[in-house]
């Protein structure tokens, strides 16, 4: 089954209270709830996902037992985490995590980025130990899904991301003011997998000029990597006043930069067409590296999670069915084996009991001294007996 929250359902600020547990939810379930076989947490900038292998007369207790733990996690009252979490089970549970990773159930539809997300979940439950055979078949069944989405729809050639969208709504905002990425000065907040994926968005609309900073102290060794400029730990303040966009996506679990700092780095920052620095800024993390109250501050524009959802562009109805049909043809193929694999220890077990009564017949009949006739027979007719029942439970 799979307890899920996403911005289809929720407001952003309570899709991050949910996340800000995400790394022990898995171990609090799998340790507290023997009934619980794996689990594992998909936690995205706009969704908050946790996925149990129980069996199915314990799924109510297995429910109840996830939202404790999340519950406890994330600070929030245990009915609001109750109520906010939806839960999915059987087919719905393989059919919504393979639209997940295919960009069919983002917030910018069509992107690519959470497939990484979720190939790194499974690798993050293998990791803490508390993935299963069913998980790990299912999510990776789901990354073999969104490759065929990607590959056999248009989708997979759109270039849509939450990254692009609010790096088109940046390029707008310079463009208004005469200027472009090519000639601005950036600061990339963060050195995980989506600061990689901001780079590249970045380079590819032509900037240029980027510095890094990170709030763990990784910013050398990513800067000397892809060719940038490292911030040392106590320049964040200079480096704000040189920026012309900040792009931040860092995963800290609290604001980067607030409100005083922005204001203080504009007071004595001059961008080239004479205006303030920093002017634009763009926060990427669902728990806000950037302070929203940044937004009130004269002069200064904040791009943030909310502001992407509110601009994200249409998809063509063709490719987005197209790729639910995959989808769906996927979810199909998945529960086949999951359901082949619940019969073969039965199919196992008559098989031996056949053997075991076959044996004991051969044994009488080497007394007999007719062995090798009576075993051709015998064998034979243990071939047809398990034949068409091991056929039938496939």
């Amino acid at each position: 089954m799979t307890l899920t929250a996403s911005h289809r359902d929720l407001d952003l600020d309570v899709l991050e209270q949910l996340s800000s547990g995400a790394h022990s939810v898995a171990k609090q379930v799998v340790t507290d709830s023997p009934e619980i076989t794996g689990c594992v947490v998909l936690a995205t900038c706009n969704r908050f996902e946790v996925y149990l292998d129980v069996d199915d007369a314990l799924l109510g207790q297995a429910q109840a037992a996830a939202s404790v733990a999340v519950a406890r996690t994330s600070g929030l009252p245990l009915d609001d985490v109750t109520d906010s979490l939806q839960a999915r089970t059987g087919t719905e549970v393989a059919r919504h995590l393979f639209a997940v990773a295919s960009g069919l159930d983002s917030m910018v539809v069509g992107e690519r980025e959470v497939a990484g997300q979720v190939r790194r979940a499974l690798a993050t439950a293998r990791a803490d130990g508390t993935t299963s055979a069913t998980l790990e078949r299912l999510f990776q069944q789901a990354s073999r899904t969104s490759r065929a989405v990607g590959s056999r729809t248009p989708l997979g050639s759109t270039g849509r991301s939450v990254v692009s969208v609010a790096l088109d709504l940046v390029a707008h905002e310079l463009h208004q003011a005469g200027a472009d990425l090519a000639d601005a000065r950036v600061l990339l907040i963060g050195t995980g997998s989506y600061a990689g994926a901001s780079l590249t968005a970045l380079r590819a609309r032509g900037a240029q000029r980027v510095a890094v900073y990170s709030p763990s102290g990784r910013a050398e060794q990513f800067a000397a990597d892809r060719g940038l400029e490292a911030v040392a730990p106590g320049e964040l303040g200079h480096q704000l006043a040189r920026a012309d966009v900040v792009v931040s996506c860092s995963g800290a679990l609290g604001p980067v930069v607030d409100a005083p700092m922005v204001a203080a780095a504009r007071a004595r920052g001059e961008g080239s067409d004479g205006g303030a620095r920093p002017s634009i800024l763009v926060d990427l993390a669902l728990r806000h590296d950037i302070d929203p109250t940044v937004a009130h501050l004269p002069g200064v524009r904040l791009i943030n999670l909310a502001t992407v959802q509110e601009h994200s562009p249409g998809t063509v109805s063709p490719a987005v069915d197209a790729g639910l049909e995959i989808v769906e043809e996927s979810a199909a193929s998945f529960q086949a084996t999951l359901a082949e694999q619940t019969v073969v220890p039965a199919v196992v077990a008559l098989r031996e009991h056949v053997e075991k009564v076959l044996e004991a017949e051969l044994d009488r009949a080497r007394g007999r001294g007719e062995a090798e006739q009576v075993e051709r027979s015998l064998r034979r007719f243990a071939a047809a007996v398990l034949h068409t029942p091991a056929v039938r439970a496939r």
